[in-house]
């Protein structure tokens, strides 16, 4: 979710992936797909760098759970770690990197 503030209202959190489009008339308007309206104080330059911050969130905590979970099962496999259940049949990589680290 991102925060935004609507235009003469207080703060609001929105859904980044339910957003169709937004213009800058000159105020900003987001459209939402179903259709709901948005009068929001930000930019569309700063409402965009908000929903590219967001992604980048949500794709550096998907990376850092593979890892965790890839230490987890390690620890699983080598008994080091009885309190948690087995997960070293789900080390699949189930995370796919979007470019690769070598960019």
């Amino acid at each position: 979710m991102i925060l935004l503030r609507r235009l003469g209202g207080p703060l609001f959190a929105l859904n980044p992936d339910l957003i169709e489009r937004a213009e800058a008339t000159p105020d900003t308007v987001v459209t939402m797909v179903n259709g709901n309206k948005y009068l929001v104080c930000e930019s569309l330059t700063e409402m965009t760098e908000l929903i590219r911050d967001h992604r980048a969130r949500i794709i550096a905590t998907a990376e850092s759970m593979a890892i965790d979970s890839s230490s987890i099962a390690q620890s699983a496999a080598r008994g080091n770690a009885p309190h948690l259940h087995d997960v070293s049949a789900h080390t699949d990589n189930a995370v796919v990197p979007i470019r690769s680290r070598e960019a």
